[in-house]
């Protein structure tokens, strides 16, 4: 496995105790795309975070899912109970949940290391004049710009719309 790409935002108006220092995104063998890693300084030193969503529960009253840090529930108010998150291994309440993660360590090294270098790289970049952040450079539909052209050729494969036979009438 190869990392193709990658492209990191900075966080811009970072509060002075703030950990979170930017964002990306990285490209796989040219196929695969994961957004919304964390590029976070933590009290051993710099690390990446991968995705991942806030975990959520029902309520006892009506069955609407809220947020496991959420008192009240978000449909009815009604009282949530207190400490209905479970724990990770050491103990810690267990808020959030990874959509994708490296299985090995090496994988995650060579995550790291390729983010990392690309981050230290971005920050140069943006101490220059007319810098401007490539992470956000979208088409039309939404898509990164280098996206674009592979999703373009893919989609030339499954036009059923020229290739399908006539219909009877």
């Amino acid at each position: 496995m190869q990392i193709t790409e990658v492209r990191i935002k900075l966080v811009e108006e970072r509060q002075e105790n703030e950990r979170l220092y930017g964002f990306c995104s990285i490209t796989l063998d040219q196929a695969f795309v994961v957004r919304d890693l964390k590029i976070i300084e933590g009290a051993r030193g710099w690390f990446v975070a991968m995705p991942s969503r806030k975990l959520m529960d029902r309520c006892a009253k009506c069955g609407y899912k809220n947020q496991l840090k959420a008192h009240f529930c978000n449909q009815c108010g009604g009282k949530l109970y207190d400490n209905r998150a479970g724990r990770d291994n050491s103990g810690r309440t267990k808020l959030h949940a990874d959509i994708a993660h490296p299985i090995h360590a090496s994988c995650r090294e060579l995550i790291q290391n390729a983010v990392m270098k690309e981050f230290f790289l971005e920050k140069e970049k943006a101490k220059l004049p007319g810098y401007v952040c490539t992470y956000d450079d979208m088409d039309p539909e939404g898509e990164p710009v280098s996206y674009t052209e592979t999703a373009a050729e893919i989609n030339r494969g499954y036009n059923t719309e020229e290739s399908a036979p006539a219909k009877p009438a």
